[in-house]
């Protein structure tokens, strides 16, 4: 499970960002004391910062300098401040990441998948998912199952990922939709639908018609029923 660190002087922006985290499995912390971000950086440990610019005692842009001096870690700017030249400063200072509020919690959610793909992506990560005998490869985006092949569009392997990383629980239709927006794409309610049956009418040409089931109202899920 990833942390990540909330360095955010707004105690309701924190907790909305920490809540919406959690939603996801990250594992989070906001921080209270202004005045030791460093010492509890190295504390906490985390795997990803989430930093405002605006903050007491020192700014986002010291703590930055700060922090690059004892690690690599991903740091995403959170700013209403969205002139360019913070902008500037922000990725001159040692930032991944910058952005502008107000925001949306679930682009947020997005750019934090990706940045944490991006950098953890080659420490150990394995290049195929297993489940039941269906073997999902990450490398070439295709599904395979009891001798059978079956290559599957980007949007069609980023859903098909993401339920069997949540194997038996319901993933909601809004997670799977941030997840999707990683892409150039514009994706909606209905174009989800569009790429679930086409994913469906694949599976079952392998004999997994009932991989995936619909949760009427809530989202997907893959079950044990019928593999």
């Amino acid at each position: 499970m990833h942390k990540i660190l909330i360095i955010e002087d707004d105690a309701t922006i924190a907790n909305a960002l920490a809540s919406h985290l959690e939603k996801w499995n990250y594992e989070t912390r906001c921080i209270e004391d202004f005045k030791n971000i460093l010492e509890q950086f190295l504390e906490y440990d985390p795997q990803l910062v989430l930093l405002d610019i605006v903050l007491p005692f020192f700014n986002g842009f010291h703590w930055c300098q700060e922090i690059r001096k004892v690690s690599k870690i991903p740091i995403i700017f959170l700013s209403s401040a969205n002139d360019n030249m913070n902008i500037v400063m922000a990725m001159n200072m040692g930032g991944d990441e910058f952005i502008e509020k107000p925001f949306d919690l679930n682009v947020v959610t997005a750019k934090v998948q990706a940045i944490l793909r991006r950098a953890y992506s080659f420490q150990g990560t394995m290049n195929v998912m297993e489940y039941h005998g269906v073997v999902l490869n990450l490398s070439d985006a295709t599904v395979a199952y009891h001798g059978q092949k079956m290559e599957l569009t980007k949007n069609e392997f980023r859903i098909l990922q993401i339920l069997m990383e949540n194997a038996g629980k319901i993933v909601s239709r809004d997670a799977i939709i941030t997840r999707l927006w990683e892409s150039d794409e514009f994706i909606d309610d209905n174009t989800l639908t569009v790429n679930v049956a086409r994913l469906r009418k694949k599976l079952e040409l392998m004999g997994l018609g009932s991989m995936v089931r619909t949760k009427k109202g809530i989202g997907y899920m893959v079950e044990l029923c019928g593999l």
